[in-house]
């Protein structure tokens, strides 16, 4: 039987240790993040190099890692099983994600549901935003930005000056386009 004998430093055999139980079947989706982070963390890779070393797409790492920016209660429903990453992708970041993530587990409500549901959590908030009428200008360059992005966008002004622009994307690769267009790839 043929053998493959090699020598190892201390960090490569680290490497190769999480690289190893990364690829174990039975990780669930915030296990899997943490196993990527501690690949870029512990041993100065990028996501590409990560992607490239275990067959997965740089998004499929970058979304993995994504989870771990959840509540750590959220996060727990997911490696519980009550929760796919499909349920709780659309709560990262959201201010509401521990309330949105029991309201999804205890309605039973699909992945499409819960994305839904995370966009606007309050039917009634959703009439008064339509209500809300834009300002020419502000629809001119949501108009423009759009255009040019091919993607929608909404531009939102605060009370204090500030405000929020939102890109909505259609699925992963077009993200990915998006942040490569951003940071100048």
């Amino acid at each position: 039987m043929p053998v493959l004998v090699r020598d190892y430093s201390d960090a490569e055999m680290a490497e190769v240790a999480v690289i190893e139980n990364v690829q174990r079947a039975d990780l669930d989706p915030i296990e899997e993040g943490a196993a990527y982070r501690a690949l870029i963390e512990r041993f100065g890779h990028t996501q590409e190099q990560v992607a490239e070393a275990l067959g997965k797409s740089r998004s499929h790492i970058a979304n993995q890692m994504r989870l771990l920016q959840l509540p750590e209660e959220v996060q727990a429903m997911v490696q519980e099983g009550q929760l796919t990453a499909g349920h709780v992708r659309p709560l990262i970041g959201h201010p509401r994600a521990v309330e949105l993530a029991r309201r999804i587990a205890e309605r039973r409500l699909s992945a499409r549901e819960a994305e839904k549901l995370a966009r606007d959590p309050d039917p009634a908030h959703r009439a008064a935003a339509r209500r809300a009428a834009h300002d020419p200008d502000t629809r001119a360059v949501e108009e423009d930005l759009s255009a040019n992005l091919g993607m929608p966008v909404t531009i939102r002004h605060g009370r204090d000056g500030g405000g929020r622009l939102t890109i909505a994307y259609r699925d992963l690769d077009q993200l990915d386009e998006l942040l490569a267009r951003l940071s100048g790839r």
